[in-house]
């Protein structure tokens, strides 16, 4: 054999050496990564159980559509305000607590905690706007509650639009916390549904929630109701029924383009200043009271849920606005 021979197969040698190490190093960290994924699903399988023991109950159990919806109300006013969340708000009813602390001692509050949110029960219906508004109007019936001013966050800007239209002689008047309306830009997402699902099954969000600390930070709630809120909202996050509803936004929103609140209901928006979201935001809310005989919208300073940081403020102003449409 010639000496450039012995080169070649020595050559040859050490690459099939640094190949195989190479392979086993892969072949380790293939190992490591199932045995993380493995790892972070039974954790999460025996948190999902460990953590439903740990979950308070509060307010009361309506029956609705042959199913069970959970409604917590405060406050004996003689004015009743019927709160309606906004998606993706895991337990309402704790959610709005800044809100309905600052509203009860002025009206008999009723927050909605609709289908697949907070202690309510899943359901199979899809979650059309229709549907939404059947199922919380059903609730408020069965409550016998028959006229009230209806408060609605976020998209409950568009499902109480269709609601005050749907059931003119219940709703006295009409609030928006940082409310969607129909013409806003962005709502035509495709969402990663399936996903989205893998992620929660998998246990993957749980372990991104433990990780990105406490998002109740600096707000005004104690720590019990921070620990229940984020029970909840892990129970709740990504369920078949907020899924469903995720896959509905976008015609919801086109369902609703064209409707207007009845010139004559009494509205007011308390929106964000700033937002850098969706293109004339402010404008927009302008444009769906612009008709009213008592129409206003209000800004203020702050995030998108408002009632966090901005409840007496926004109370405040609700009461004097009351008192001007009487």
């Amino acid at each position: 054999m010639t000496q450039t021979e012995v080169i070649k197969t020595e050559n040859g040698k050490k690459k099939h050496k640094v190949r195989n190490l190479l392979l086993k190093i892969l072949g380790a960290i293939v190992i490591l990564i199932v045995l993380f994924l493995a790892v972070v699903y039974t954790v999460n399988v025996i948190s999902n159980k460990t953590d439903q023991k740990k979950i308070h109950q509060y307010g009361q159990l309506v029956p609705v559509d042959g199913k069970s919806m959970n409604v917590l109300i405060q406050g004996q006013g003689k004015q009743t305000i019927v709160l309606i969340p906004g998606f993706g708000t895991g337990a309402p009813a704790l959610d709005f607590k800044p809100l309905i602390d600052e509203l009860s001692p002025f009206y008999k509050v009723v927050a909605v905690e609709p289908f697949g949110y907070g202690l309510s029960d899943e359901t199979d219906k899809e979650r059309t706007t229709a549907n939404i508004i059947s199922e919380v109007h059903e609730a408020v019936q069965n409550l016998n509650i028959d006229q009230y001013i209806l408060m609605g966050h976020s998209i409950g800007g568009i499902y109480g639009l269709e609601y005050a239209k749907k059931y003119p002689n219940e709703v006295s008047a009409f609030v928006g916390v940082d409310s969607s309306v129909p013409e806003q830009g962005g709502m035509d997402v495709k969402f990663p549904i399936k996903k989205l699902k893998l992620l929660k099954d998998s246990g993957i969000f749980r372990l991104g929630l433990q990780l990105s600390g406490d998002p109740y930070d600096g707000l005004p709630f104690d720590d019990e109701t921070k620990k229940q809120m984020k029970l909840i909202s892990l129970k709740n996050m990504n369920n078949s029924t907020t899924l469903n509803e995720m896959e509905h936004i976008y015609p919801n929103f086109v369902a609703a383009r064209g409707l207007k609140f009845d010139k004559n209901l009494p509205i007011i928006f308390f929106i964000q200043a700033n937002n850098t979201t969706v293109k004339d935001w402010i404008p927009l809310h302008e444009g769906q009271v612009k008709e009213s005989v008592h129409g206003k919208v209000m800004t203020f300073e702050g995030g998108h849920y408002l009632h966090h940081s901005r409840s007496k403020e926004i109370v405040e102003n609700l009461n004097l606005f009351m008192e001007e449409v009487k």
